[in-house]
């Protein structure tokens, strides 16, 4: 797992370094611009070959003194640098100020008004307007720097983040049509949420942290979190999103056997849909549950024998066969909305599952069952169960949620995909797992997780019918075999996202769970 803080959190660890004396603000500002110089020679190594061109365009506060500091060190390394100000120097703060000083010894600042895309033949263009604190939408001026900006030829490398990007929930903070966004951005210390979700990944480009030299332990202390003396991980994780990084252990040991790894029961629908359950099961075979049961109604069980053959069948009649079923102990996990149909069959599936107490997972017809009747929903749920909708089957739910996500971002931080989902999580009492390529999974006590498929883990190919069938499945997985419901759900997005790239193009749901093995064999498992 990796920390996300939000712009306030940053800061606050940032003034606390200061305070503590063991560092300026001019050094940790120093440090951010060689940090954004070291980044940009690394993701484009011809660059240090030789003097380039570079425009840099400073903004009114901490952003654009960065912005002066790599416009200082270019400088240093021959480059020739054209300054820009956004603002009025005079109101400056102190430190970036005292850099816009230092850089006036080597070069000119000319007012943001005198940039004009047609100078042309610029290489490297650097945004350090508006960081990670932007308030209020970008537009006029501001606005116009950066389409001018993309206009000019030149690659954008953003400080902090793209200018009009709100960090907290990447969302565009701008009036109108948003300008296309970075080529690299570099940010400092740890990443932010908005570089992972929403427009964020589509407009940062390439992302790469810096290090300034903050004491990561010291910042978590200063977050509330207690680290583990053993591993600094944090015990407590619902201050900040962390980052879906790597799986937990979810290999075998010799001396077990098959029951010792859970028995998942998949609830299955009518005749001629089936798939999307068997696909469920599947996924939660491979992953590693010890049994795995098909639940179809009986006159479904010849088409699903057909099939199948190491996931077991049992036929499935309705809320008091499946009941009957659940009094068997050994059934550790159940999953329910797969291809099951809309309407009361399903609702009465789902209270007899519930009411079972098992590790549940409710995905797809199970949803959106309840989309008339939302708080019928919530109040059978409990703490062991997982709800893995798409948007929307999100909006169906929790319409009042689901529209302050929608509402335009006119001011930040702006409402953010992570804020939906802890706020579903709490209205629920269970791990909700928000579903998209910036799948967000949260739980009622505040901890939220991205499972991020972009960047060097983009996997488009996973946006094929049935992959959220293997997800759901996957969890299912987990949840019999001990797993609990966050653990399951990010580690299971986190195997879906590998297995996908692991195939490729070309990819369907079916490829999926076959691709669980090679995954586990590349992780040592």
């Amino acid at each position: 797992m990796t920390e996300l803080l939000t712009a306030a959190q940053m800061r606050a660890i940032e003034e606390a370094a200061i305070a503590s004396g063991g560092v300026t603000g001019l050094e940790l500002m120093e440090r951010a611009g060689r940090g954004v110089v070291e980044a940009i020679l690394e993701w484009r190594p011809e660059l240090a070959a030789a003097p380039h061109k570079a425009i840099v365009l400073c903004g009114p506060g901490n952003n654009g003194g960065d912005g002066f500091v790599v416009a200082r060190l270019l400088r240093e390394r021959g480059w020739e640098v054209e300054v820009f100000l956004y603002g009025d120097e005079t109101k400056l703060p102190p430190d970036a100020a005292e850099n816009c000083r230092r850089w006036r010894g080597m070069g000119e600042v000319r007012p943001s008004t005198d940039f004009s895309s047609h100078a042309g033949g610029r290489r490297i263009l650097i945004d350090a307007v508006f960081g990670s604190g932007l308030t209020r939408p970008l537009e006029g001026e501001t606005a116009r720097l950066m389409k001018e900006g993309q206009l000019d030829g030149a690659e954008i490398v953003a400080v902090d983040a793209p200018s009009g990007l709100c960090l907290d929930s990447g969302r565009l903070l701008c009036a109108g049509e948003p300008w296309t966004g970075a080529s690299l951005t570099v940010t400092f210390h740890c990443a932010r949420p908005g570089h992972y979700i929403a427009h964020g990944p589509y407009h940062c480009g390439v992302v790469k942290v810096a290090d300034i030299g903050l004491d990561r332990i010291a910042g978590l202390r200063l977050l509330g979190y207690s680290p583990d003396p053993g591993t600094g991980a944090p015990a407590d994780k619902s201050i900040c999103a962390h980052l879906v990084t790597e799986t937990r252990p979810v290999g075998k040991v010799s001396d077990k056997h098959k029951y010792a790894y859970g028995h998942a029961l998949i609830l299955a629908g009518g005749v001629g849909n089936g798939g999307a359950a068997r696909l469920a099961a599947r996924g939660a075979l491979r992953i590693g549950a010890g049994l795995v049961t098909l639940g179809p109604p009986p006159a479904a069980m010849i088409e699903n024998a057909a099939q199948l053959n190491a996931i077991m069948l049992r036929p499935v009649a309705d809320a008091d066969a499946l009941a009957e079923i659940l009094t068997d102990k050994r059934f550790s996990a159940v999953c329910l909305g797969p291809g099951l149909g809309v309407g009361a069959h399903t609702l009465g599936l789902v209270a007899a599952a519930l009411a079972a107490k098992r590790g549940t997972v409710l995905d797809a017809d199970a949803l959106t069952s309840f989309g008339e009747d939302p708080a019928k929903l919530f109040a059978l749920l409990h703490g062991n169960c997982v709800l893995t909708p798409h948007m929307g089957e999100f909006a169906r739910l929790l319409p009042d949620i689901a529209a302050k996500l929608a509402a335009p971002a006119t001011r930040g931080p702006a409402y953010s995909k992570v804020d939906a989902a802890r706020e579903a999580a709490a209205r629920a009492g269970c791990v909700v797992l928000l579903k998209g390529a910036d799948t967000v999974i949260a739980d009622p006590k505040g901890r939220a997780a991205i499972n991020s498929a972009h960047y060097e883990r983009t996997a488009p190919w996973l946006a094929t019918a049935g992959s959220g069938d293997v997800l759901a499945g996957m969890i299912t997985g987990l949840l019999a075999r001990g797993f609990a419901p966050m653990a399951a759900a990010e580690t299971a997005a986190w195997l879906h996202v590998e297995a996908a790239r692991k195939f490729g193009p070309g990819l369907i749901a079916e490829d999926i769970p076959e691709m669980i093995p090679a995954v586990f064999r590349d992780l040592g498992l």
